[in-house]
């Protein structure tokens, strides 16, 4: 078995040698017609478009993305064709749900944002979206619930019109996964009317992808004062991001939102797990992230402690001191740890 694998995947080489025949490394964007035209699986992230322009006249039998999201493989070619796929859905919901808190607690540290009783609206309620949730709960917000695609599958009172949440909240924050077609689409989701019809000044934040918000609409409910401010993690034209957009956001960074040592491990994991699944191979593995450098965290409070674990200020600084470096940053991302990986004493 030949499979090809972006060689920006953490901790997968020593497993995969265990596994596959031959295993060639290559970085997302360079997959190739002629790279993949004897292999027989891909494990990608989000940077290789699987389409007929890649796959057709392959011999590739199987797709891993080591990614939550798989707007990047064309289901409909793969099934025409005859290839299996598969992505790791919540790999990285605890590294997001970390991003969030994080963020949250900053606004409260930074802007006098009392987050104690106000209102978070989480748009899109899967594995992140109620990690997320969960997040808001033990920080003392109200949580209100938008997912129509759950609505309509479980008939769930918890459940609110976005509408609803538009009026209300006081954060409203994205995790919806990129559809263009169908019922319930979410390209851009947040366009101009959306933010016209907010009637709180919310603080908008995007974990999810860049497409969901237009970003001249944003930049303008930045400017005429519609919203309080914006954390932004997912960019329209990744990696060529508005400049504009990031000069003016609280927080801007590349991408990284779920870029936790912890959910890579998991996404790794989930990845050749299916891998092997397909080919009918026993999986004989262990995928475990290095310590931290510091694994003993003495903190004054919460907020010193989750930020000591990980402060979003300073991808934040990166990206404003390089935005060309957009690609790299996030390809040569330092993987932070989660809170399981840490003791903490309180000073």
């Amino acid at each position: 078995m030949k499979v090809i694998v972006d060689d920006k995947i953490p901790y997968i080489r020593e497993a995969l040698a265990d596994i596959a025949d031959e295993a060639v490394y290559a970085p997302g964007k360079d997959f190739t017609p002629q790279l993949v035209r004897d292999a027989d699986a891909l494990i990608i992230r989000t940077r290789t478009r699987c389409d007929r322009a890649l796959l057709e006249g392959s011999r590739v039998r199987f797709i891993a993305t080591a990614t939550i999201g798989f707007d990047h493989i064309d289901t409909a070619y793969c099934q025409q064709a005859g290839i299996t796929w598969q992505n790791a859905p919540g790999c990285n919901s605890s590294s997001v749900a970390q991003y969030l808190r994080s963020s949250l607690l900053l606004l409260q540290q930074e802007k006098g944002f009392r987050l104690a009783g106000k209102t978070l609206g989480v748009i899109g309620v899967g594995n992140v979206g109620s990690k997320v949730a969960q997040v808001g709960r033990e920080l003392g917000m109200k949580v209100l619930l938008n997912d129509p695609p759950r609505k309509e599958r479980e008939g769930s009172r918890e459940f609110c019109p976005l509408e609803q949440l538009m009026e209300v909240c006081d954060v409203l924050t994205f995790h919806v996964p990129l559809t263009r077609k169908g019922k319930h689409t979410t390209f851009h989701l947040a366009d101009e009317g959306f933010f016209a019809r907010l009637k709180h000044r919310p603080y908008i934040i995007n974990t999810s992808r860049g497409e969901v918000i237009e970003t001249q609409a944003l930049l303008h409910a930045l400017q005429s004062h519609l919203i309080a401010d914006a954390i932004i993690d997912v960019w329209e034209n990744e990696p060529l991001i508005n400049r504009e957009l990031l000069d003016k956001v609280f927080i801007g960074t590349p991408h990284i939102a779920g870029y936790s040592a912890d959910g890579k491990a998991n996404a790794t994991r989930m990845a050749l797990d299916a891998l092997c699944r397909f080919f009918h191979i026993e999986p004989h593995y262990q995928i475990t992230p290095p310590p931290p450098p510091q694994p003993l965290i003495v903190a004054r409070d919460q907020t010193d402690a989750c930020l000591q674990m990980y402060d979003p200020r300073r991808d934040c600084l990166a990206l404003r001191t390089h935005p060309e470096l957009f690609e790299k940053l996030r390809g040569d991302y330092p993987l932070r740890r989660e809170q399981g990986a840490y003791r903490i004493m309180h000073s």
